[in-house]
């Protein structure tokens, strides 16, 4: 019995929610197959990121990049520049996890001008944070801080402790 490429996602979200990644992956392949036999392009693509989300939590980062690739380009000429900048994000995730850190930072900035583009500013900020972690990792200090402080100005609604954070970055690259 064949299930609907939309009944296999939903069983891929519960697998996931219940830790399952491997599970939640396989379940999410089968609906992109689905989708795609079907005709539905976009649906694929989404079900795709989030097969990739899935292979990365699951300890496979290059799968996780493989189930991602192209399905930004796939977004982009729908104009759906929200899941465009999600599919970005997943493929720096997946690039950060296999060290090929130049790419990662790549991948976050664009996905962060995308999702500035859209007004998404804690995404924005949350993208930011991921590249300024990067570029820590491999020791772009002063950049580093430049992210951070982009990030913090990105997001819309910043905490107490985000705001101390950015008036310190700020005496920082002031000094």
């Amino acid at each position: 019995m064949t299930l609907e490429p939309a009944h296999l996602e939903a069983q891929g979200k519960r697998a996931y929610q219940n830790k399952k990644y491997k599970e939640a992956a396989d379940l999410f392949y089968q609906a992109a197959e689905g989708y795609t036999l079907g005709h539905a392009e976009l649906m694929a693509a989404e079900v795709k990121n989030n097969m990739s989300v899935a292979l990365l939590q699951a300890g496979q980062p290059q799968e996780s990049l493989d189930a991602a690739l192209d399905t930004d380009q796939i977004f982009a000429g729908a104009k759906d520049y929200k899941h465009q900048a999600m599919a970005l994000g997943n493929q720096a995730a997946a690039l950060e996890a296999l060290k090929r850190y130049d790419e990662a930072i790549a991948k976050y900035e664009f996905s962060a001008e995308l999702f500035k583009q859209v007004n998404e500013g804690d995404l924005v900020s949350m993208v930011m944070k991921s590249a300024a972690a990067v570029k820590l990792k491999t020791g772009q200090l002063t950049e580093s801080a430049f992210k951070m402080m982009g990030s913090l100005d990105a997001k819309q609604t910043p905490g107490f402790f985000e705001r101390i954070l950015n008036f310190f970055l700020g005496l920082i690259n002031r000094g």
